[in-house]
């Protein structure tokens, strides 16, 4: 019953007035209701066992999933059709915000630590992680700040970057190196796409490589984490065994997978399989076959939000849609690359296919922006009067 209801609204959420978009605006919607249904259906596959284990109810995440989707999906629906002017005005104060939620985490009695570290707040039954629900107005912010950057005053430039390095260092505190290592890279994209001068650009990027040197060396696990991805059979029962875990069920899937709920990996073998390793799941089940097209359509939505920055009329616009592309596309790719072992094992979840209400959430507002700036993508060039010659 719960999933009919999610089913009318979605119907209703991508409805008949979308036909006056522009073509990207119309396909990226239909996209991202492709990419939600996909998710829900590895998720099921993914959690039913571990949740009948440990919960008594084997659709329990998949339930809680459909209710952080109606939720994300209610933002989604006001920001396709807010313009994204007063989306922009906004931004400065929900960044100042989730600052502040970011710091209380660090707070004894007020963040809640799980897996070595103090990421979540819960109020009631509900746990919320700041720091994914800082990235959407972080972009916004990003690109309002480096789209004007050479209109700005000196105090308010540099206020913005200390408030964008505070938000990175308290990221870093929790401690969280691969979100805090996202949202500094997203904020170099975007820096970088706005023409800043190339010298204030390379600081940047040595003061963040500086940031995670120092993170490294004083966190141990990151460290371990950095050697085991090269070789994880060093420690197969230990810090490797995630990353052997994901392997094999990889390796299992063959060219066609073993089958729609059929995983053996994701029965008490692999780790968190829905959520960080859900990667590995959807590609022992559905293959190689299944892996290419997923890829394949990370490519399109890409191609497509790419092609949506190009077209914007405004500098801002054009980098909260390379901001928003980055984003999801970059942490997709980020998470296979986890799953796969070309990268250090992190806690990064796939946009709408790992199980979490605050990054589900934060996905379909990348969505809902991006989607925005190809509504806006088209508006007619304003052409000054010339005075008639006589």
């Amino acid at each position: 019953m719960t999933s009919f209801r999610l089913w009318q609204y979605l119907t209703t959420t991508f409805n008949k007035s979308s036909r006056s978009w522009a073509w990207e605006a119309r396909v990226l919607q239909w996209l991202t209701l492709l990419w939600l249904i996909v998710g829900l259906i590895v998720l099921f596959s993914a959690s039913y066992n571990v949740a009948q284990d440990s919960l008594g109810n084997g659709l329990y995440y998949f339930r809680t999933q459909i209710i952080w989707i109606g939720l994300g999906l209610i933002a989604f629906n006001l920001l396709v059709n807010l313009p994204l002017r007063y989306i922009l005005n906004i931004a400065e104060v929900f960044v100042v915000f989730f600052l502040v939620l970011i710091i209380a985490t660090l707070l004894p009695g007020l963040g809640t630590t799980a897996y070595g570290a103090s990421r979540w707040l819960v109020i009631g039954p509900i746990g919320i992680q700041p720091s994914e629900l800082m990235k959407p107005f972080l972009v916004l912010q990003s690109a309002r700040i480096f789209g004007r950057w050479h209109h700005l005053a000196p105090v308010t430039r540099w206020g913005w970057l200390s408030v964008f390095a505070a938000v990175l260092i308290c990221i870093l505190l929790q401690p969280n190196l691969s979100t805090a290592a996202l949202c500094g890279m997203v904020i170099w994209f975007i820096a970088l796409a706005s023409g800043l001068p190339l010298h204030y650009v390379g600081g940047a990027a040595a003061g963040g490589l500086l940031l995670a040197t120092i993170s490294v060396s004083f966190q141990g696990y990151q460290r371990r984490r950095l050697v085991t991805f090269l070789n994880p059979w060093r420690d197969p029962t230990g810090d490797g065994f995630q990353l052997i875990q994901s392997l094999l069920a990889i390796g299992s899937g063959g060219p066609f997978g073993v089958g729609f709920g059929m995983s053996q990996q994701k029965l008490f073998y692999l780790p968190i399989q829905y959520t960080d390793f859900i990667f590995a799941v959807f590609a022992e089940e559905f293959g190689f076959l299944g892996c290419f097209l997923l890829l394949s359509f990370l490519a399109v939505y890409a191609t497509i939000g790419l092609r949506v920055a190009i077209r914007a009329k405004r500098r801002v616009y054009q980098l909260v849609a390379i901001g928003s592309v980055t984003l999801l596309i970059g942490q997709s790719l980020l998470n296979i690359g986890v799953a796969t072992g070309a990268l250090p094992t992190t806690g990064l979840p796939f946009p709408m296919l790992s199980y979490g209400g605050s990054s589900m959430i934060a996905s379909l507002i990348f969505a809902a922006l991006l989607i925005r700036v190809a509504r806006e993508g088209r508006e007619a060039d304003v052409i000054p009067l010339q005075p008639t010659s006589r």
